[in-house]
């Protein structure tokens, strides 16, 4: 008998849990586009024929006609079909008035990003919005966290757009939703699926005791992650004055940076480009929270920075794949190159260390954990306070993407805020840019404002001090006296080559 459902993993619900009516869980992205291609008659953007493009992706998207549904008594989550879809409901518009600012758009993208989705219908959101200066456009999609991580995300954006400005257009599909189950079959269907749950603990401890050095060494590694999470957990994170109830309202920000000097920069100090990117946030942050005479006296803000653990075998599947470090941020290091080589030291430790292997055990954990324990068990981390905001940088594609002919030319990615976390920091890389999206509470107007001038100069800073470092270097190096051999220039470049 074909399924007529599909579970949510525990990680999926619990970011259903998380929501409360201020603190809304869908991820975002808003992506800037050339309005000329896709003219209608009129000259607005046509959105008929954008509507039936979407159309034709969805077999790509399963979950984009899918609704939530709970089993009874457990409270579990499960997808059915929506035997209801109206894709209008989904594909929106809005505009600005003429020539529109991105200052206003930012606006109305703050406006999109406070309302919650429907929980009756599929979980995302498509706005168009037209009237952008320059002959631009707008495309703002949001998608609930129990679909798609930050990778997920991309996939879902690169499944809309494509990579040649000109293709043959697709054959929308004959799809009939499946019926849903019913109560008892649920029921049913959870009870088998525990008991098979209870041989295949069994199973893998058998596999353990005949091979008890492998076993050993994965469970001394996962535990040791789970140590160091319970230990972050047992303190809370340094006071901010971001840390604060939040209310239902936000304020968003945007900047772009020159992906090349963040490169250069890593090949000089070391460490990766996401080490790189984390201390020029801590050099924001350090600014800012001085600037607002909140600076910890610990000397670090604690930022929860989502960990991919999807595999080759994962790509394409929806819902979550992602644990997640707990990275002390060093604001208290005034020196911008002192900053990559304290956040490098703390991720290098994090990687040999497997802390993301205790995080994944608890979310692999919460797969037999009931919808009302796990809902409690939410409540509780979130109430926890352990980190001050979250950061995530996504690698997203290299190359051009288009929308039926229209290039996009910026994507800006948004974050959700938690209960007592005003400030978010979501960065995306995407055709040798950066891309920075900052999401605050209504309250923090101000400081969104300032921090995302901050990230700009502290990678202008980090960058200079490169070059000061490099010209201090070039006034060392002694000139050939007057009168000297010439080197020898097969030499020469055969030593460049080796260093």
């Amino acid at each position: 008998m074909m399924p007529t459902y599909e579970r949510l993993s525990g990680l999926d619900e619990a970011f259903l849990a998380f929501e409360t009516p201020t603190a809304y869980m869908h991820v975002a992205a808003t992506a800037i586009f050339d309005a000329a291609p896709l003219h209608s008659a009129t000259g607005s953007v046509d959105l008929a024929r954008i509507r039936r493009h979407v159309a034709t992706r969805l077999p790509r998207l399963p979950r984009f006609r899918q609704r939530l549904r709970f089993i009874p008594l457990t409270q579990d989550a499960i997808w059915v079909d929506d035997e209801g879809f109206d894709l209008a409901l989904h594909v929106r518009h809005a505009s600005l008035p003429r020539p529109g600012t991105d200052e206003q758009l930012r606006e109305r993208v703050a406006e999109i990003l406070e309302r919650p989705l429907n929980r009756a219908r599929p979980l995302w959101e498509v706005w168009i919005v037209e009237g952008l200066a320059d002959d631009r456009f707008a495309l703002v999609a949001k998608v609930h966290h129990c679909i798609v991580d930050g990778i997920a995300g991309v996939g879902v954006l690169a499944n809309l757009l494509s990579l040649a400005p000109c293709e043959p257009a697709e054959a929308l599909d004959d799809w009939t939703p499946r019926p849903a189950p019913t109560d008892r079959e649920l029921l049913r269907d959870e009870a088998t699926r525990r008991l098979r749950g209870s041989l295949a603990v069994g199973r893998s401890l058998a596999g353990a005791l005949a091979r008890p050095r492998s076993g050993a060494a994965r469970v001394g590694a996962t535990a040791a992650g789970l140590w160091r999470l319970a230990k972050h957990g047992l303190t809370a994170a340094p006071a901010t004055c971001f840390n604060r109830p939040i209310g239902p309202h936000r304020r968003v920000s945007w900047l772009a940076l020159d992906l090349e000097p963040l490169r250069h920069a890593r090949r000089r100090l070391g460490g990766t480009l996401n080490d790189v990117v984390l201390a020029c946030v801590a050099g924001a942050l350090r600014a800012v929270l001085a600037r607002h005479r909140s600076l910890p006296v610990q000397g670090t803000v604690r930022a929860a920075v989502p960990v991919s653990v999807r595999t080759p075998d994962d790509a394409g599947i929806p819902g979550n794949r992602v644990s997640v470090w707990i990275v002390p941020l060093p604001v208290y290091e005034r020196d911008p190159r002192a900053r990559v080589a304290a956040v490098t030291a703390i991720t290098t430790q994090l990687k040999s260390q497997n802390d993301a292997a205790g995080a994944t055990v608890l979310t692999q954990a919460a797969d037999w954990t009931g919808g009302a324990l796990r809902s409690w068990a939410v409540r509780l981390l979130g109430s926890a306070h352990i980190y001050n905001l979250i950061v995530t940088n996504v690698p997203g594609p290299p190359m051009p993407l288009y929308l039926l002919g229209a290039r996009m030319r910026a994507a800006y990615p948004h974050l959700p805020l938690f209960e007592n976390q005003g400030l978010g920091i979501a960065l995306l890389s995407y055709c040798d840019r950066l891309y920075v999206g900052l999401t605050a509470d209504w309250a923090e107007r101000a400081l969104v404002a300032e921090l995302t001038a901050d990230l700009a100069d502290a990678v202008a800073q980090l960058t200079a001090s490169e070059g000061a470092e490099n010209d201090a270097l070039a006034r060392h190096v002694p000139s050939p006296r007057a009168g000297a051999p010439k080197p020898n220039r097969h030499r020469a470049g055969s030593f460049r080559a080796r260093v």
